[in-house]
């Protein structure tokens, strides 16, 4: 039997519009939070909640971007939200916080979608080296 590992929301994203983009944190991880206002930037991890049914765990190849002239390519080289474990990566530029709550410029998430953690963004100079490739729908 696989094991299974349990993931629990430590708050919630926000979109009322391109205006009003926010991460809620859950009063429960408020103390987190210290030391995020010195960065500019954060990686905000989230669950695809929206896709999150039986069916759509089994699609394992689409069409990036939701375009036919695309190659039909694999979940795992894509970003697409149709993926066997629905969780989403985000990289977004942190505009303030306020209590428990932080507002960011935007998101690739919808409202509601439950937040699983945030990690500081710290640049690594060395963290990939040599030529870089990318498909050509790219």
């Amino acid at each position: 039997m696989k094991p299974v590992y349990k993931i629990y929301p430590i708050g919630i994203i926000r979109k009322n519009n391109d205006q009003d983009v926010r991460i809620e944190i859950d009063n429960a991880y408020t103390d987190a939070l210290l030391g995020v206002d010195g960065f500019s930037h954060l990686i905000v991890s989230y669950w695809f909640h929206e896709n999150d049914t039986p069916e759509k765990r089994k699609i394992l190849q689409i069409h990036p971007r939701k375009d036919k002239n695309n190659p039909l390519t694999g979940v795992f080289g894509t970003h697409s939200p149709m993926r066997p474990n629905l969780i989403a990566i985000s990289y977004c530029r942190k505009l303030s916080i306020q209590d428990n709550i932080i507002f960011i410029d935007q998101i690739d998430a919808f409202d509601g979608s439950p937040l699983i953690d945030i990690k500081p963004y710290i640049p690594v100079d060395k963290l990939i080296s040599g030529d870089i490739k990318v498909p050509d729908w790219v």
